[in-house]
């Protein structure tokens, strides 16, 4: 049985050992991105806009209410409303954008099985995170597995690797911070197949950031043969992170992010809407955050 660590484990002291570790070892995430395009195929992906909002609509609002609603604060047991239907990706007019390069998977990966529900009871603002995968000619691509992870909202990656067959290249006290619940944890990282539209839905929350990089979140693609298609990251504008770290009552005692995206050393330094999600707050507080994912 996954365990699992309640929020409440994270003790101030280590956080910001964390903060410590991260800053010296983040050479080691940009220089590992200076090999981007020579282990992973290049992909085009969903240009990232809030195409949800209505024009002249700010990020965060309420889109069709005039009452703007507060950012949910809790578990993902918040979120009240279902998945979109496939429609909402035909917004993003995937197709229609030049190929853009992958990016490398970073020093805190390992593979995990969790699944729909990536939290593992964490608390932060829930989201809905929609993928849906198509090829060169945007028809649908089933039974592929998509993984994604990311950090907590301190910034801390989960380390416990006692059921991972796959964690030769994580740094366990760069990602950590030797924090022991997030030694002792999987929490933020899953794996799910893409149904017959090529869609995967997860549950999570919004990332937390951590010095030197945007707010991010890793995914990976691998075909029905186990062979790995893709890795990348997707980010998500900086207007909206402000809003979350500065309001969010879970977020802001950290504050904004010290790295915007044009300052980044992992995304490009331009042409970034391919990596940026589309993101809408719902009726609930929630935010769904979506893209697609185009593989050739």
């Amino acid at each position: 049985m996954r365990r699992r660590s309640l929020i409440k484990g994270l003790s101030t002291l280590p956080i910001i050992g964390l903060i410590a570790c991260k800053s010296k070892g983040q050479a080691d995430e940009r220089e590992m991105n200076t090999q981007v395009g020579s282990e992973t195929e290049v992909a085009d992906v969903a240009a990232g806009t809030e195409v949800s909002m209505p024009a002249g609509a700010e990020a965060g609002t309420s889109v069709g209410d005039e009452t703007e609603v507060e950012w949910a604060s809790g578990q993902t047991s918040l979120i009240e409303v279902a998945y979109p239907d496939d429609t909402l990706f035909d917004m993003t007019n995937s197709c229609a954008l030049a190929l853009s390069a992958s990016t490398t998977k970073g020093p805190c990966y390992f593979k995990d099985e969790t699944e729909e529900d990536i939290s593992l009871d964490l608390e932060g603002l829930p989201m809905q995170l929609c993928l849906k995968l198509v090829d060169a000619n945007c028809l649908p691509l089933s039974n592929y597995t998509i993984e994604v992870w990311h950090c907590d909202i301190h910034g801390v990656y989960s380390g416990d690797l006692s059921e991972s067959q796959d964690s030769d290249g994580f740094a366990t006290s760069f990602c950590t911070g030797d924090t022991e619940s997030a030694v002792q944890s999987t929490w933020y990282r899953g794996q799910l197949v893409s149904n017959e539209q090529g869609r995967v839905n997860f549950k999570s929350q919004f990332p937390g950031w951590y010095p030197g990089r945007t707010v991010h979140i890793h995914f990976a693609v691998s075909d029905v043969e186990g062979n790995s298609r893709l890795i990348s990251q997707f980010c998500f504008t900086d207007a909206l992170a402000d809003e979350v770290y500065t309001q969010h009552p879970l977020y802001r005692e950290r504050g904004v992010q010290d790295t915007p995206l044009n300052s980044d050393g992992v995304f490009p330094s331009s042409h970034l809407e391919p990596f940026i999600f589309n993101t809408k707050k719902n009726r609930d507080g929630s935010l769904l955050a979506y893209q697609t994912i185009k593989v050739l």
